[in-house]
């Protein structure tokens, strides 16, 4: 059994709060989080879909270990990448730590890197092995999440700036994934604390979510970091993930801050500022 259904309808005054905080950005931004000690949810402009960017790279892990959990692979099998796999003009780590050659790398390797170091040729592997992105949109689906787009490689991204409009979600949708992560029921014991713990590292977007809550809360995320057009918008910045504390209380929260021209440290203020502000309601009950 999941956790309990998301509980709709309350938290208002924080809604209404954290509304007129959004009111003094330009900037599109959509907020879900729950408190999974007593299931009280807050919701904010939660009717668009949100282009995703990496955060998208969390529901390819999961499919991924869920294939991994069936046996058709595992975490020391050597995957064959070739050359023309590593792309120079993409953020890569991979790339950078074995050079431009054909290589063969432990699958578990490639995991941690499309996670903890959000490395874009590393998902686009992962993508590959699984047959495509419909097939991580279906195993999705199949778990109850909708309003989930995955359509599109980061290679496909990075050709055209209006596709990552397409690899979108709502904010509901990513949260109610991360609920579903966060039960320990749909992946292996093993699985689960893989991914929990390259989730938790802290490398990436540690002024977000992370940002102003107290450094000894567990923040376990994903971020998703758009580049700007030509008129200096970031389609994306973003950070979804679960936060416990030294007392094993925990919530789920995902921000997306869309179509925003202001610099990326305000960008990512706003998404430290929001988490403060539902940290505090969730503990003030």
């Amino acid at each position: 059994m999941l956790l309990p259904l998301l509980i709709m309808g309350q938290a208002t005054d924080i809604e209404s709060k954290l509304k007129d905080y959004l009111s003094h950005y330009n900037a599109d931004v959509g907020i879900a989080a729950q408190y999974f000690t007593n299931g009280e949810t807050i919701i904010v402009n939660d009717d668009s879909c949100y282009p995703m960017q990496s955060v998208y790279k969390f529901p390819l892990a999961m499919a991924l270990l869920h294939q991994v959990d069936q046996g058709r692979f595992s975490f020391d099998q050597e995957i064959e990448v070739k050359r023309s796999e590593l792309l120079p003009d993409t953020w890569s780590p991979l790339r950078e730590k074995y050079g431009m050659k054909d290589i063969r790398i432990k699958l578990k390797e490639i995991i941690e890197y499309t996670i903890t170091f959000s490395d874009n040729n590393g998902c686009d592997i992962l993508f590959r092995l699984l047959g495509g992105t419909a097939e991580v949109e279906q195993y999705v689906k199949n778990l109850g999440v909708e309003n989930m787009n995955i359509v599109a490689t980061e290679e496909e991204m990075h050709a055209d700036w209006t596709i990552q409009f397409s690899n979108c979600s709502q904010p509901y949708a990513m949260l109610k994934l991360l609920e579903i992560f966060y039960s320990g029921k749909v992946l292996s014991e093993k699985s689960h604390k893989f991914l929990w713990e390259i989730m938790a590292v802290k490398k990436f977007g540690m002024k977000r979510i992370q940002g102003k809550l107290p450094e000894s809360f567990v923040v376990a995320h994903k971020t998703g970091t758009s580049g700007t057009n030509d008129e200096g918008i970031a389609a994306a910045t973003n950070d979804a993930g679960i936060v416990v504390t030294p007392e094993n209380n925990a919530f789920g929260i995902v921000v997306y801050v869309s179509n925003s021209a202001d610099e990326i440290e305000v960008r990512e203020e706003i998404i430290a500022d929001v988490s403060k502000m539902i940290w505090e309601e969730f503990s003030a009950k």
